[in-house]
């Protein structure tokens, strides 16, 4: 015989059951991702197949002018960029609601200021017409290398061109040098005769500097109304990093895949054994990358500091004065902000093996 009770009881517990089961799922938050092709920004790929960011979804677009994509984010259509590391201080003084986070990792000779044979010295730039991206860090990696070889900056002319132009005008004569990085610098030094590198970016001055990198902006509204989606963000990136360490070709793989590089030239950039790409780039790990940011005790990579963003921001914003981009230094808390990771030190996260 059927028993009221007994049927009411179970039906109870089995709605209980559902509930408790729906309270435990959720949907992970989406958040929006824009990268330009470049391998150092395909750890977001890993972090999305390999589920490491899993109370996150990544929705990761490939946008090839950063400057669309700083836009998009200004208009509150992206959360997070990756891409150099030069337009904090220029978003700050514009008012932009963009806030440079985390440094990437270190250009660690993949730039490079490349002259033709009759160039020898900074001396003989003078006047000449020299390559670079105007409000890019290749101009500043030009102006101070004028300048700490006893040039004035504003004695060689700055012409604005992209990478592949900036070959073409190298081959062409119409430039006396240029910053250029791989695999167009090892393509001019082998395509014109006697060209030779004039400053490399792993000389030990650039490495303490820090100005050569790329760096994770996100949208000022989005760490403040959303930190702990920020904080895990980031924590997938590292995530990232550290399965890339461990597993470099699979990770060299999915980031070949994703951004329609071949293997061979995703090594070249960060290379095949999971450790700094000496001529390519040193991705830094959180607690390098938190030590840069002043977020843990102890000093970054290559004799940089403590906190080293604040001299480097400030260097970055002294030249964009220089150049006439920015009209005024602008404070660090303008361009910086520690929020997501502070957020991974405060609870002790670690992504390097004990």
């Amino acid at each position: 015989m059927k028993n009221p009770l007994k049927t009411l009881l179970l039906t109870a517990i089995g709605a209980a059951t559902i509930l408790s089961t729906s309270s435990l799922t959720h949907a992970a938050e989406k958040v929006r991702v824009s990268i330009f092709s470049w391998p150092t920004y395909g750890f977001w790929f890993i972090a999305k197949e390999k589920n490491l960011a899993p109370d996150v979804d990544l929705d990761i677009q490939i946008i090839e002018d950063p400057m669309q994509s700083f836009g998009m984010m200004s208009a509150g259509q992206l959360d997070v960029i990756s891409s150099t590391g030069e337009y904090g201080p220029i978003a700050a003084e514009a008012g932009s609601p963009i806030k440079y986070v985390a440094y990437h990792g270190l250009s660690y000779g993949t730039d490079k200021i490349i002259a033709r044979q009759e160039i020898k010295t900074a001396a003989d730039l003078k006047g000449k017409s020299v390559a670079v991206m105007e409000g890019g860090l290749s101009q500043i990696f030009m102006g101070i290398y004028l300048e700490i070889n006893g040039v004035p900056f504003a004695d060689a002319k700055y012409v604005n061109v992209i990478m592949d132009d900036a070959a073409a005008a190298m081959i062409g004569g119409e430039v006396a040098a240029g910053e250029f990085w791989e695999p167009y610098g090892g393509q001019v030094l082998k395509n014109i005769k006697g060209s030779h590198v004039l400053a490399n970016s792993h000389d030990p001055y650039w490495l303490k500097t820090g100005l050569l990198h790329d760096a994770v902006y996100m949208n000022a509204d989005f760490i403040k109304n959303k930190p702990e989606v920020a904080k895990n963000v980031m924590k997938g990136w590292y995530e990232a990093i550290k399965f890339w360490r461990a597993n470099p070709a699979e990770g060299n793989a999915i980031i070949a895949k994703a951004i329609k590089f071949d293997v061979s030239a995703v090594e070249e950039t960060i290379g095949s054994d999971g450790k700094p790409k000496v001529g390519g780039m040193y991705v830094y790990s959180f607690e390098e990358a938190a030590r840069y940011m002043g977020v843990l005790p102890g000093d970054a990579p290559e004799g940089q500091s403590n906190g080293q963003v604040k001299a480097t921001t400030k260097l970055t914003n002294d030249w964009w004065v220089k150049f006439g981009i920015m009209k005024k230094d602008m404070p660090i808390e303008a361009s910086v902000d520690l929020t997501p990771l502070k957020m991974l030190a405060d609870e002790g996260y670690k992504a390097e093996a004990k």
